[in-house]
């Protein structure tokens, strides 16, 4: 089973006096993880221990079963795209990604094959001639991104990899992400647009100052932040009398008229208690209930919640 999951085992990662990440200990699975975390939260530390260009300052991380310490095996199984461009100078996006290839010792057909399906799958294939130095910064980004995977690495570690990319780009990068997910790779993803975390997430980890606030599927971790009121949205046909009825229950703390009149945007800290009564208050007053959901189940407000602070600049 370790064998295919990324361990963290009480990691710990100092430079100098300043905190990279402390104390960490996870387990995590295939599939697409995101970790979301403001600025100097511990994010890129975390990425840069994966792929052993780090090495923890006490514990043990093994990749696939593979410690961190061993670069020779480790850098066949995991690809990086870090956060900042750094090129060799005059190597066109073909170079960048053939050049890199034959580290692995292939053969030529083996790297120029694998070169262009690369370039080929982030749409790069036309500008594949032209030096790197005089790319976009979406290009460069998404050159990096083909470099990462050309090799076929069982984990993918993408820092902020939708910088710089239209919408169509960010779109089509997106969906490779799913896609490698759905192969059983590992793509550890990091990003500041907690949107986008939602839709390719299958797992989240969520840091701040260098320590892991919560993780798992994000509904499991919207579970676990029991002290905090949970926003519902009901949408009925007479809000205002639900709203009097609902403030009799003391864990209903705020109830609010949706701003189209048809709807009630509450705040509970008993979600079930609250379901319980929404039930017993339409079979006794006949009230018409459209829809009952979650208005806060995202990354977004998890985060809010843990942390607090305004998600959006994360």
């Amino acid at each position: 089973m370790s064998e295919s999951l990324i361990t963290f085992a009480n990691v710990s990662r100092f430079y100098g006096e300043v905190l990279g990440v402390n104390k960490v200990s996870l387990a995590i699975p295939p599939g697409v993880t995101s970790l979301v975390g403001p600025n100097g939260s511990g994010k890129t530390t975390l990425m840069n221990l994966l792929t052993g260009l780090i090495r923890p300052s006490q514990g043990e991380i093994r990749v696939l079963g593979m410690s961190t310490e061993d670069p020779s095996h480790l850098c066949r199984a995991v690809g990086y795209c870090a956060q900042f461009d750094a090129y060799p100078k005059g190597l066109t996006g073909y170079q960048f990604i053939y050049s890199f290839l034959r580290v692995f010792g292939m053969s030529h057909e083996e790297c120029d094959q694998r070169t262009m399906a690369a370039l080929e799958a982030v749409g790069l294939t036309g500008a594949r001639n032209r030096q790197v130095a005089a790319y976009s910064k979406g290009m460069r980004q998404r050159v990096k991104l083909a470099q990462a995977t050309a090799h076929d690495p069982q984990v993918v570690i993408l820092d902020e990899p939708l910088n710089g990319l239209d919408p169509l780009a960010r779109a089509e990068a997106i969906a490779l992400f799913e896609q490698w997910g759905k192969k059983e790779r590992h793509v550890i993803v990091s990003s500041h647009i907690l949107h986008e975390v939602d839709r390719i997430s299958d797992q989240v980890i969520l840091l701040s100052q260098g320590y892991v606030v919560a993780e798992g599927q994000i509904q499991s971790v919207r579970g676990e932040v029991k002290d905090q009121p949970m926003q519902i949205l009901v949408r009925c046909d007479r809000p205002s009398q639900l709203a009097a009825q609902l403030f009799q229950e003391n864990h209903v703390v705020e109830a609010k008229i949706h701003t189209d009149g048809h709807g009630l945007l509450l705040r509970t800290t008993d979600a079930d208690g609250f379901y319980l009564l929404l039930n017993r208050i339409v079979i006794d007053s006949g009230l018409v209930v459209e829809s009952v959901a979650p208005a806060d189940d995202d990354v977004n407000s998890v985060y809010q919640y843990l942390i607090g602070g305004e998600g959006s600049t994360i």
